[in-house]
């Protein structure tokens, strides 16, 4: 076994502090994002109850463009939490491989670039999920709003 002197590994720790900051703050986004999702499908489940008992076409047309987007919704935000969790997943690999870099003393900054690269940009596409969610959930209120008038 290769021991690397605490020296070494002090630097190492300092460095992999980024992608634990990293990982914390989409463990937040991704606590968000489940919730949106499990009060989403109880909503779908709802909406789909409500359709059952509902008197005419209108109100069971207005009801089935609700479930449309919810279910459009579930798909996106689907999409942000794999994408948020695949940033927390290169994250650890980062820290793997900073480790191993310095146990084994491989040089390869471009190999951390590309995986740190990767995480953020998988954050990036989690939170444009997340937006798109957001609008399309006042689309739905609008729905039904328009739906007590």
């Amino acid at each position: 076994m290769i021991a690397t002197p605490l020296t070494q590994l002090v630097p190492i720790l300092q460095l992999s502090i980024g992608p634990v900051i990293l990982i914390s703050g989409v463990g937040l986004l991704l606590l968000t994002l489940t919730n949106r999702f499990g009060r989403m499908l109880d909503r779908a489940r709802l909406i789909k109850r409500e359709m059952a008992e509902a008197p005419g076409e209108a109100e069971t047309a207005m009801l089935q463009a609700q479930i449309d987007i919810l279910v459009n919704r579930a798909r996106i935000l689907r999409l942000s939490i794999t994408l948020g969790s695949i940033s927390v997943l290169l994250s650890g690999v980062l820290m793997l491989v900073l480790f191993l870099s310095a146990l084994l003393k491989w040089e390869d900054g471009l190999l951390i670039i590309v995986i740190f690269s990767l995480a953020v940009l998988s954050l990036i596409g989690s939170i444009l999920a997340f937006i798109r969610d957001m609008n399309l959930s006042l689309t739905a209120v609008w729905l039904e709003i328009g739906r007590d008038r």
